[in-house]
């Protein structure tokens, strides 16, 4: 007796359209390994959560009388799954954005901009601070544990929002906004006291010059400017934790928007 696996239509359609979902959400994740890893770990990657997902898989009736027609359908209802996966996404990389924003802001200040590096997330030349910035925001991803809410906000929104069927709701376009204008707010939190400290300074120069016109005060500044800024940045470093959990409890609420929870 020789036994052989078949698998529906509709259960095909419903994988595509979950499939279609995460692998949206997972294209924005910031993690270092999803960005320089090959393109088959992150096929493998979204599959393997897709089928984890599959209790909650959508049983869609698809007639096959008209294939063309029911073609475009699949296609539009993926693309509404693209979309709600890219917002589930933008949320999570939001959170990072105001470490790497606030020290894009102090790194210009504090003359780090001088010296650049590889940016691991853009590959851009960008200050060293920003890459720090990057580094920090991922380990501190991984500390919280926010991966599972990502996994677990998918699979609350596929029991409110079966796949093909979702409508961005004012509370969810809301959500996303608000993160948007979180990351601005926080990143200046961050860096305008070291700004101030570095106008103190370049203030400080100012006087020493006009008192000692001898003085060679642009060669002093550059490494005074930047000794402070990473001292205060050492002294400052035990509190970004704390700043990161409140970002990120602010993201895992607009994750339970977006999902309906």
């Amino acid at each position: 007796m020789s036994g052989h696996l078949s698998i529906s239509i509709e259960t095909l359609y419903g994988f595509l359209l979950v499939l279609t979902r995460v692998a949206a959400t997972f294209a924005f994740v910031p993690l270092p390994q999803l960005k320089y890893s090959s393109t088959s770990s992150r096929i493998v990657l979204s599959l393997a959560i897709t089928i984890a997902l599959q209790s909650v898989w959508p049983v869609t009736p698809v007639s096959l009388n008209n294939g063309f027609l029911e073609l475009w359908a699949l296609l539009g209802r993926m693309a509404v799954e693209a979309g709600f996966g890219i917002a589930i996404g933008l949320v999570v990389a939001l959170i990072g954005e105001a470490f790497t924003l606030s020290m894009q802001v102090l790194g210009i200040q504090a003359g780090y901009g001088y010296a650049s590096t590889i940016d691991p997330n853009s590959e851009a030349d960008s200050g060293v601070l920003v890459a720090l910035a990057q580094v920090t925001s991922w380990m501190l991803f991984l500390a919280f544990g926010l991966e599972r809410h990502v996994i677990r906000a998918l699979a609350r929104s596929l029991e409110v929002y079966p796949a093909g069927e979702f409508v961005i709701s004012p509370e969810a376009r809301s959500a996303v906004l608000s993160m948007g204008a979180m990351v601005f707010t926080t990143a200046l939190r961050l860096a305008l006291p070291l700004v101030a400290l570095l106008l103190l300074v370049d203030i400080a120069f100012a006087l020493f010059g006009k008192l000692h016109a001898q003085l060679q005060m642009l060669s002093l500044a550059f490494p005074a400017k930047m000794l402070v800024s990473l001292g205060m940045l050492a002294l400052l470093s035990h509190a970004f934790p704390s700043v990161y959990e409140g970002i990120a409890a602010k993201g895992v609420s607009a994750l339970l928007r977006l999902s309906g929870g």
